[in-house]
């Protein structure tokens, strides 16, 4: 996944290489610690700094042997620091390295996923302001309800982002937490002191109280973000296959030159894009299972996580990341056609202004229940033609204007404004204020 799917930032940021240089910074500021501390000579140190390097290639060949990547990783170390190396790793346990480093790269995955979204939210914004007054039917069910502003479905997603972006932050810092505790949590080797000063070199939170390892609630955390993240883009790739399909043609994926759609089917122009991101959004919320199986680990620790986040952590983050750049570029690309709104709106003939017709009657004195037998038998007999494909000769308004009951109590100037669309559209503004302040 990460390799076929992910941009070149993430994908660098979870590469073998990136995992064992964070390894390294957490070996390093731990060892400047212990400096300060008088437990490593300076010469000690400063020999582990100018040579402390790895190689990729060098750690596989040593953990053919050892069956254990962190003892592959030191080992190798060892072999390029010299004497000094046996200061390296010095009353650390495994996961004293690996979760502490993987809470960088989870940090530094926050960020790259959080500019993602302020790149979305950008697109968003300016194309509820471009929709703002653009008619277009709402839907329920479904099926038409009433006249809606398309900018608004913009300004819902941009709102929904919005919270999304709040909950990656609250996840961010959940996972920049380190642990320098120890085999089973108790610093028996070192002391909390340690723990706080590497962290806060390493630019973490220190762990109030740990195990062998970071509680893997906070992973969960970070798993179940991205699948809310990716649900909601999933949301907006579904909305846009709706609106592509023939019988709506309210928009679509930008169809370049040369693109084809179907190999059978020269004519088509397929919602790709759109499916891809609902597609590889079902993955994101199934890693996120994964992560919450991995919040029950026997007693202080077992190594059944370990395996499992080697593939959900870099994948969900890889496939978020591609999913956000993705859905930013096919919605700034959108091509948006108002005149089939339009004619969508009137595809009714009239009836979605039926709501507005019961709530005049009843300010007129009317009961609920009369008004909405007098609005709905005339809804009817436009319904009934629809749906045996009949023409209509009369539409809703035509039909209402010459019902006694209902003309005896709405003068024909109050029907018209019923059924002016525009009347809908109203308190857009408003709804725009709070969404996005005064603009």
């Amino acid at each position: 996944m990460i390799e076929r799917y992910t941009l070149p930032e993430m994908k660098q940021l979870w590469s073998l290489e990136n995992k064992f240089k964070k390894w390294l910074e957490v070996e390093l500021a731990v060892c400047e610690v212990h400096a300060e501390d008088g437990i490593i000579p300076p010469e000690a140190l400063k020999q582990i700094k100018e040579k402390a390097s790895f190689s990729v290639e060098r750690i596989s060949e040593i953990e053919k042997v050892t069956d254990h990547d962190v003892i592959a990783f030191t080992t190798n170390l060892a072999e390029n620091i010299g004497e000094a190396a046996r200061f390296v790793h010095y009353g650390l346990t495994s996961s004293d390295v690996v979760d502490t480093a993987n809470a960088l790269l989870l940090r530094d995955s926050c960020d790259i996923l959080l500019r993602k979204i302020d790149d979305l939210l950008h697109v968003l914004k300016r194309r509820a302001f471009e929709f703002k007054n653009t008619l277009q039917v709402g839907r329920t069910h479904g099926v038409h309800a009433e006249p809606y502003s398309f900018g608004l479905t913009w300004a819902l997603w941009f709102s929904e982002m919005q919270r999304n972006k709040t909950r990656l932050e609250r996840a961010r810092e959940t996972v920049a937490v380190g642990k320098i505790s120890g085999a089973v949590g108790t610093f028996a080797h070192l002391s909390p002191d340690v723990e706080e000063r590497v962290c806060a070199k390493l630019g973490l939170k220190p762990a109030s109280i740990s195990t062998q390892v970071i509680q893997r609630d906070r992973y969960a955390e970070y798993l179940c973000t991205l699948a809310i993240v990716a649900s909601s883009l999933e949301k907006i790739a579904l909305q846009v296959r709706h609106w592509q399909r023939t019988e709506v043609r309210e928009a679509e994926e930008k169809f370049k030159t040369g693109q084809k759609g179907s190999s059978a089917m020269p004519h088509k122009r397929n919602p790709i894009l759109s499916e891809r991101i609902c597609g590889i959004a079902r993955t994101i919320r199934a890693n996120a299972i994964v992560g919450l199986e991995n919040i029950a680990l026997w007693h202080e620790r077992d190594i059944s996580h370990s395996s499992a986040e080697r593939i959900v952590l870099p994948d969900s983050s890889a496939a978020l990341d591609y999913i956000l750049t993705k859905t930013t570029s096919l919605l700034d690309a959108l091509v948006v056609y108002p005149e089939n709104m339009l004619k969508n709106l009137h595809l009714t003939h009239g009836l979605i202004f039926s709501g507005q017709l019961l709530l005049a009657l009843t300010q007129k004195g009317v009961s609920r229940e009369e008004a909405y037998l007098w609005t709905q038998r005339n809804a009817m007999k436009v319904w009934q033609k629809l749906h045996q494909g009949l023409e209509v000769d009369e539409d809703y308004k035509s039909l209402v204007l010459r019902d006694p009951d209902i003309r005896s109590k709405l003068a024909e100037e109050e029907i018209e404004r019923i059924f002016d669309a525009s009347y809908y559209l109203r308190n857009v503004d408003k709804i725009f204020e709070r969404v996005f302040g005064n603009h």
